[in-house]
């Protein structure tokens, strides 16, 4: 999974396929137009469920991440990359539970890595998070969430901003 150099979509300014490249390629070249899926637990009293990556990742070690995140990988659908990355990160079956879109980001308009589909997740019990991926999470509200960042906490680039577009915490 994680050590597997897959390859990713490239995708033109409307989203729309115009080729494919490593992944390893991508992020030494720093290209930002390539596809993932990112999701947010939140539980009943508007936490969300952050958790940390291990030590081992290649990128952003022992950084806080979003409750669920991956690549799309190529030929691959962003339902597809949800479907796959809810089993494989936190053992979530999309089809028995609900999943609420909230929205698509692109580096252009609003400053973030890549063309991300963002998702929702209400649950208030913890998932049963895959140990290779995360060591330890925390339920944070966003202006707690927010709060570590700016006191120092190590994070995904992406996290703060999604957080503020979609949870409006600053």
């Amino acid at each position: 999974m994680a050590s597997v150099d897959e390859f990713l979509d490239l995708v033109d300014d409307n989203d729309n396929v115009i080729g494919k490249k490593l992944r390893s390629e991508i992020y030494s070249e720093n290209i930002s137009n390539y596809r993932v899926i990112n999701v947010f637990i939140i539980n009943s009293k508007g936490e969300i469920w952050i958790p940390r990556r291990i030590a081992s990742k290649k990128i952003f070690p022992l950084c806080l991440d979003m409750s669920v995140g991956g690549h799309v990988g190529s030929g691959e659908s962003y339902e597809d990359a949800l479907k796959h990355e809810l089993r494989d990160e936190v053992n979530i079956d999309i089809e028995k539970i609900s999943c609420r879109y909230l929205g698509s980001l692109t580096p252009q308009k609003n400053g973030v890595s890549s063309f991300m589909k963002v998702y929702e997740i209400r649950s208030d019990e913890a998932p049963d998070y895959n140990k290779n991926d995360y060591f330890e999470y925390f339920w944070l509200t966003p202006k707690e969430l927010l709060k570590r960042i700016v006191e120092g906490e190590k994070t995904k680039e992406d996290l703060p901003k999604l957080v503020k577009i979609f949870y409006g915490a600053d």
